[in-house]
């Protein structure tokens, strides 16, 4: 047996190794790599994988999990309150739209009703993995099209529970469990009983959360280890989703009630931190997963079906996508990224299904089938997005903006600035008022029309695209700096600039100290990390009001900005031993905190007491200082 998993988990972490790099290199994103990769080690193509890839499903599905767990993390009820309009109101109207449409199709193709309401709910779910992997890989999760995917894909996360609560009452029999599978509590129960029974275990999953879980938390935090707090979060999660598996309910579902509970927590970003890494690379398997399932056998016996199912759903989901981003007054580059964006079925739609077929809604071939559908419209997805993005986009979406962005480019100026939101437009109001003109890019239509109408000359164009900074004069100007929210589309812009502007001068925005790991690596010396600059000025401010002098409070910061400088550089090769890091970490810490002590001395007005370093609070982890 542990063989037998040690072989597959071989064959998927391979295939990863193999096709996602590919698959990036070529533009088309990592989702597109580990789809493709299943599709060809799975039972269809090279038969490297056995069993449609079921047996390894059920443990990658773990890292859609933990994605729904930070998800629930994230939603603190002070968020959910501002964006409630759009999350009830384009949520609710691509759900019931969604619904309506594939009922009707599935009516006509010759479903019962009972089966017709249950599948339109399941294929009007759409997958949350895949879009907002997409959307953080393309640095597109604060533009117009990526808000409202997150608040279609949050108001049908929380949909599933009483969707899973309607479908007992559906239920053609008392559901019958077929032979071999796993037998849950309700199982056999009465559709009433079974939709009581699990609204019950919703809200005892919440009461728990609240009442044992953040408790035990605290006691855990209080031992000091962050070993055992990692350890301790897992076991949230898996207590949490063998409750669920245990009562019926999907596991994903449960995690994703247990994150939003725990939201207004204390632990919420240590959860995040200790969680995230994990949640990466299952997340890579399940998609793997996705395209091993696919069953390749059942669409050669069933094709024009197969294939009108596909384009229909496909069709329909779309057309409702695209009326709802109209009425919330998407431009129409971001409606487009929105529509094809949320045009599959989603993994929740797997659950659904097993559970349809599990409370006999729907026969065993016809599961199947609806499954396949799923896991062929999640393929599907990324080249959708791909084709917007290569040739639909540049032709009708944004051919206006690109007009007007060749006319006002032919100016030449000493400075680029590639992304301006929050950080670049920071940096360039700075820039021009001290006279230094600077041609600005950014990709987010919607923010180049804010930004324009605010007096900025910003052009609309994908900084990454070599013929856009030819066109913005990178061959004359002697900086460019790379301010992209995305730090993924930040690393592919300084690879491109680096090989064809040698002699351009790059500045590069890193959000933390791992994103200026990579920079180093890159050859890049000249990183400005977020929040380094920012957590020094508050302490600064900290000591003025201690009573320091100001002065000496900011020549001590000053000090402490160098001396970190100096040790990120003495860390990045070390980055990847753990032991080692932590080793260097220690003597780097200690080697500043003694040339800080020295500081004091000649400057004898900053208080001992006021004074303290932690190399890794800018990370954003909770990782407390490994002080000596």
């Amino acid at each position: 047996m542990i063989s037998t998993f040690l072989h597959d988990a071989l064959i998927y972490l391979a295939a990863a190794v193999v096709f996602v790099p590919v698959s990036k290199k070529l533009g088309m994103g990592s989702v597109l790599g580990y789809l493709l990769g299943g599709i060809i080690i799975g039972p269809f193509v090279l038969g490297l994988v056995g069993q449609e890839g079921k047996d390894i499903m059920h443990f990658a599905e773990f890292g859609v999990v933990m994605m729904l767990f930070l998800i629930g993390l994230e939603l603190e009820p002070s968020n959910f309150w501002r964006m409630r309009n759009l999350i009830l109101g384009a949520g609710s109207l691509q759900l019931c739209a969604t619904t309506i449409l594939i009922f009707a199709l599935l009516l006509f193709i010759g479903f019962t009703w009972q089966a017709a309401l249950a599948g339109g709910l399941a294929m009007a779910m759409s997958s949350t993995a895949i879009v907002m992997q997409t959307l953080r890989e393309k640095g597109l999760t604060k533009t117009e099209a990526g808000k409202t995917s997150f608040a279609v894909l949050l108001f049908q996360d929380i949909s599933v529970i009483p969707i899973l609560a309607l479908l007992p009452l559906l239920a053609l029999s008392g559901s019958q469990v077929p032979s071999g599978e796993h037998v849950s509590f309700i199982s056999g129960m009465p559709g009433w009983a079974q939709t009581l029974t699990l609204l019950i275990a919703v809200n005892l999953v919440v009461l728990c959360g609240r009442f044992l879980v953040v408790p035990f938390l605290r006691f855990i935090a209080r031992i000091h280890l962050r070993e055992l707090f990692t350890a301790a979060a897992l076991l949230i999660i898996v207590g949490t989703a063998s409750v669920m598996i245990l009562v019926g309910l999907s596991p994903a579902l449960g995690t994703f009630l247990a994150g939003v509970v725990l939201a207004n927590s204390e632990f919420r970003h240590e959860l995040e931190s200790d969680i995230e890494p994990f949640k990466g690379i299952l997340l890579g398997l399940f998609f793997i997963s996705v395209g091993a399932s696919i069953n390749f056998s059942l669409i050669i016996s069933n094709p024009l079906m197969i294939i009108l199912l596909v384009c229909s759903i496909i069709l329909i989901k779309a057309a409702v996508l695209f009326f709802g981003g109209s009425l919330v007054k998407l431009s129409f580059d971001q409606n487009l990224l929105f529509t094809l964006g949320l045009a599959q079925v989603g993994e929740f739609a797997f659950v659904l299904f097993s559970f349809i077929h599990q409370l006999d809604i729907l026969s065993a071939r016809w599961t199947d089938m609806m499954m396949g559908v799923t896991a062929i419209t999640m393929t599907i997805t990324p080249l959708l997005l791909l084709i917007n993005e290569r040739l639909i986009l540049p032709r009708f979406g944004t051919k206006e903006k690109e007009e007007k962005e060749a006319d006002a480019i032919d100016e030449s100026n000493p400075v680029i600035i590639a992304g301006f939101g929050h950080f670049g437009s920071t940096l360039g109001r700075f820039l021009r008022a001290n006279g230094v003109g600077a041609t600005i890019l950014d990709n987010d239509s919607d923010r180049v029309d804010l930004l324009r109408k605010m007096g900025f000359k910003v052009f609309y164009g994908d900084a990454t695209r070599i013929d856009i900074l030819k066109s913005a004069g990178a061959g004359d100007a002697r900086i460019l700096i790379a301010a992209i929210d995305s730090p993924e589309i930040n690393f592919d812009l300084v690879e491109k600039t680096k090989k064809t502007f040698p002699n351009l001068t790059v500045m590069v925005r890193a959000r933390n100290r791992l994103d200026a790991y990579e920079m180093l690596d890159m050859g890049i010396n000249d990183i400005y990390r977020e929040s380094l600059d920012t957590s020094v000025r508050l302490g600064i401010d900290v000591l003025a009001k201690l009573g320091v002098r100001k002065y000496s409070a900011t020549r001590a910061g000053q000090n402490f900005i160098k001396y970190d400088e100096t040790a990120l550089r003495e860390l990045a090769p070390h980055r990847h031993d753990q032991s080692t890091y932590i080793f260097n970490s220690r003597e780097q810490i200690q080697i500043q905190e003694q040339l800080l002590t020295r500081d004091r001395e000649v400057n004898p007005n900053i208080n001992d007491h006021a004074w303290d370093s932690d190399l890794f609070e800018e990370d954003g982890s909770s990782t407390p200082s490994a002080k000596p």
